[in-house]
């Protein structure tokens, strides 16, 4: 067995402890508080306006606009909630988990509502979930048959599942876990000087954010609204 994969089986219940409620039922809620806006960050909508105008109704530059600051915002997020040292490895797990799921969800819902999309309808929000899995999570999960389709395709279905809801929450808190997990089984070895690890923890967030933006922005398609 090699070094990777005994280090990978000690941090994997450390996970798991850390963060014991990270359920579908958690990721609905951070998707919802990233929709309707929680505190001093605004709702998705309101966000989307004030990214419209700022970019003279140009609904392209919008979105690149939304990917950018929200992968910089990740990066700061990661980068704050992994400057601990390899005693607070597990401890730290729950707010990077929930900074990712909120910026993350945010993001492809602003996307979304810029390209006409209703948030308030649940097959958008399934939409949004599944975006947040990323391009190449997603299609394994279409190929095994997991997800019966893109994004695109759930958005705009004729009928929404709602056994889909918790299955398509799952499989995001599954890779929300995953993400923290393979960052930390990444930096553990190396980590004895803490800001390695934050450096480390503000590229893999910016980088996962960015490339889910992108691929938001290429999977929804514009709609007009009803």
């Amino acid at each position: 067995m090699g070094i990777g994969s005994s280090i990978s089986k000690r941090i994997t219940p450390k996970i798991t402890q850390a963060a014991p409620n990270l359920t579908s039922g958690f990721v609905r809620e951070a998707l919802k508080r990233a929709v309707d806006g929680i505190g001093p960050l605004p709702s998705a909508e309101a966000t989307a306006k004030a990214r419209l105008e700022k970019a003279d109704g140009d609904v392209d530059k919008a979105i690149r606009d939304v990917i950018e600051w929200h992968a910089a915002y990740a990066g700061a997020e990661g980068f704050v909630t992994n400057l601990g040292g390899l005693v607070t490895a597990a401890a730290s797990m729950p707010a990077n988990i929930t900074g990712l799921a909120l910026i993350q969800c945010r993001m492809v819902a602003v996307i979304a509502h810029l390209r006409g999309y209703d948030l308030h309808d649940d097959r958008v929000r399934n939409a949004i979930l599944a975006c947040a899995l990323g391009e190449d999570s997603v299609k394994k999960l279409v190929k095994k048959k997991q997800l019966p389709a893109p994004p695109m395709a759930l958005a705009t279905a004729p009928v929404n599942d709602p056994a889909l809801d918790k299955a398509i929450a799952a499989e995001v808190a599954n890779s929300l876990i995953g993400k923290v997990a393979g960052k930390r089984l990444a930096t553990t070895i190396g980590r004895r000087v803490p800001v390695v690890g934050g450096v480390v923890g503000l590229s893999a967030d910016a980088w996962s954010t960015w490339q889910i933006g992108r691929y938001a922005g290429r999977e929804l398609l514009p709609r007009t609204r009803r």
